[in-house]
C-alpha cells in the first residue's frame, strides 16, 4: 500500500488542531446536518414523478426503489463508518483509496471532484439558484450568472472564515429545508384527498420484462438523488472524537434522509394522487399549488433555493479537504495544503476550488460535461467501499473503534450497487462512458508530473 496506517493514526487522532493542522471543530449535529444538505438538493422536489413512470405508474414499487436505494445508501455509510473511525483523515474517501489501492487512483479521485464533479455540483446548484430567483425577481439572463457567481463568492467566504462557522450556516439551512418539506409533506397527509386513488394503482397485476427493466432504470436515478453522504468523508480529520462522532454522523444523517424521501413521496401522492405525480414535470410546485393554490407555490420556490444554497455549502465544507490532502501529498498545488493562520482553514483550497466552480457557472457550458463524468465518481465510491477488504486482510490487528455490521455482506452489497450505476451507464450510455472516462484519464499525465515535482 502507499501509506501504511499506524495504530496511533487510526486511533488517536489530535484534540486540537495547529496553525500548520485543521481543527477538530465539528460535533454530531454538525455532521449529521452536513450530511443531510449536502444529499438534499433540488432532487427531491422534482424526481419522484420520473421515478413513478418507470415504475409504469404503480406506487409499490416506486416507494420499494426509493427504501431499496436508501437502504444500499446506508449500507454504504456503515461501511465509510469503519474507515473513517479506524483512520479519521481530512480526505476521507481519498485516504481510503489511497491506502488501499495506490496514490494514482486516490489522485484521480481529487482530480476529478476539483474540475468538475464537487466544482461541477456547485456550479449546477448556483445556477439553479439564479434560476429560480429569477422567477421571483426577474434578473435577466447576466443577472442569472451575476447571482450565480455571488451564491458561490459567499459561500466560499463563509467557508474561508471558519469550519464551525460554515457549519453553523450548514445547520440552519439544512434545518430550515427539511422543516420545509416535513412541513409540507404532513400537510400534504393532512389536507390531500390523492391516496384514496392509491389502491387501484399500488402493484401490478404481473412483473413483465418492460417493468423490470424500468424499476432497473428508476433505481439508478434514485441512487443518484441519494448521492453526495459520501462528502461527509472528506471532514472526518475535522471531526471531534472521530471514533465515535464519525460511524454515527453519517448513518444518521443517511437514515434521516430514507426517512425524509420516503415521507415527501407519500406525501406528494396524498396531495395529487398517483397520475398527478407522474404527470407531473415539478411535482412539489403542482402539490403545494393543488392543495393551496398558486399563491402559495413561490414558498416552494423559496425552499428551493435554501435546499440549493445548504447543498452548494455542504460540497464546499467537505470538499477542499480532499485537495488540501493531495497538497500534504505532494500531487497538487502545495498552496491548497496550507491552513489559514487566523482561520484554520484550508483557504486556498476553498478559494481555488469555489473559482473553478464560479468560472463553470459562468461559462454555462458544463452541465453536460458533468452529467458524463459524474457517474465515474461511482468508480471511486466503488474503490473506497472494497478498501475494507484490503484493511481488514493486510491490517488485521489496527485499532477499530467500530466495526460494520453485517461484514462482509454490507459492504458488498454496496460496492454491488455502485459498481450496477457504473455498468448501466456503460451497456446504456457507451458515448457518455467513454467520454466521461476520458476526462478521468486526463489527470493520469498530470498526476507524473506533480510526481516529478514539476508543478
Amino acid at each position: 500500500m502507499a501509506h501504511v496506517i499506524d495504530a496511533e493514526k487510526a486511533g488517536a487522532p489530535k484534540a486540537e488542531g495547529t496553525r500548520n493542522e485543521l481543527k477538530r471543530a465539528l460535533n454530531l449535529k454538525d455532521l449529521v446536518l452536513i450530511v443531510i444538505g449536502s444529499v438534499i438538493g433540488s432532487g427531491i422536489f422534482i424526481v419522484p414523478s420520473t421515478v413513478l413512470t418507470q415504475t409504469a405508474g404503480d406506487v409499490g414499487p416506486m416507494l420499494l426503489v426509493w427504501l431499496v436505494a436508501g437502504v444500499l445508501s446506508l449500507l454504504g455509510a456503515l461501511t465509510y463508518g469503519e474507515l473513517g473511525a479506524m483512520n479519521p483523515e481530512a480526505g476521507g474517501l481519498y485516504v481510503y483509496v489511497r491506502d488501499a489501492f495506490g496514490r494514482l487512483p486516490a489522485f484521480l479521485l481529487g482530480w476529478t471532484l476539483f474540475f468538475m464533479i464537487a466544482t461541477g455540483s456547485v456550479a449546477t446548484l448556483a445556477v439553479a439558484f439564479g434560476t429560480y430567483l429569477d422567477r421571483l425577481v426577474p434578473v435577466g439572463e447576466i443577472g442569472k450568472k451575476v447571482v450565480a457567481i455571488a451564491m458561490i463568492a459567499v459561500i466560499a467566504t463563509i467557508n474561508v472564515r471558519g469550519t464551525k462557522e460554515s457549519a453553523r450556516v450548514q445547520n440552519v439551512s439544512t434545518a430550515v429545508k427539511v422543516g420545509a418539506i416535513l412541513f409540507m409533506s404532513i400537510a400534504f397527509l393532512i389536507v390531500g384527498k390523492g391516496l384514496s386513488q392509491v389502491s387501484g394503482h399500488m402493484w401490478p397485476k404481473t412483473f413483465s420484462l418492460p417493468l423490470v427493466t424500468g424499476i432497473s432504470t428508476a433505481m439508478i436515478g434514485v441512487l443518484w438523488a441519494y448521492e453526495g453522504w459520501q462528502y461527509s468523508t472528506f471532514s472526518a480529520g475535522e471531526t471531534e472524537n472521530p471514533e465515535r462522532t464519525f460511524p454515527r454522523g453519517i448513518a444518521i444523517g443517511t437514515a434521516c434522509i430514507v426517512g425524509i424521501y420516503m415521507l415527501a413521496n407519500v406525501g406528494y401522492l396524498a396531495a395529487i394522487g398517483p397520475g398527478g405525480v407522474a404527470a407531473s414535470q415539478a411535482v412539489a410546485a403542482d402539490a403545494v399549488n393543488a392543495t393551496f393554490g398558486a399563491g402559495a407555490a413561490k414558498l416552494i420556490a423559496v425552499a428551493i433555493m435554501i435546499s440549493m444554497f445548504s447543498a452548494a455549502n455542504g460540497i464546499t465544507i467537505t470538499s477542499p479537504r480532499v485537495y488540501y490532502k493531495m497538497a500534504r501529498d505532494d500531487v497538487f498545488f502545495k498552496k491548497l495544503g496550507e491552513v489559514h493562520p487566523r482561520f484554520g482553514t484550508p483557504a486556498f483550497s476553498i478559494i481555488a476550488s469555489s473559482a473553478v466552480a464560479m468560472v463553470l457557472a459562468a461559462s454555462g457550458t458544463f452541465e453536460v460535461l458533468l452529467t458524463y463524468v459524474v457517474f465515474a465518481g461511482w468508480i471511486f465510491y466503488a474503490l473506497g467501499a472494497a478498501s475494507i477488504f484490503v484493511f481488514r486482510r493486510k491490517l488485521p490487528n489496527v485499532r477499530r473503534p467500530y466495526r460494520v455490521p453485517g461484514y462482509p455482506i454490507t459492504p458488498i452489497l454496496f460496492v454491488l450497487s455502485a459498481a450496477a450505476i457504473v455498468l448501466n451507464t456503460l451497456f446504456t450510455q457507451p458515448g457518455r462512458a467513454f467520454v466521461g472516462v476520458a476526462v478521468v484519464l486526463t489527470g493520469v499525465p498530470a498526476y507524473f508530473i506533480w510526481r516529478k515535482g514539476v508543478a
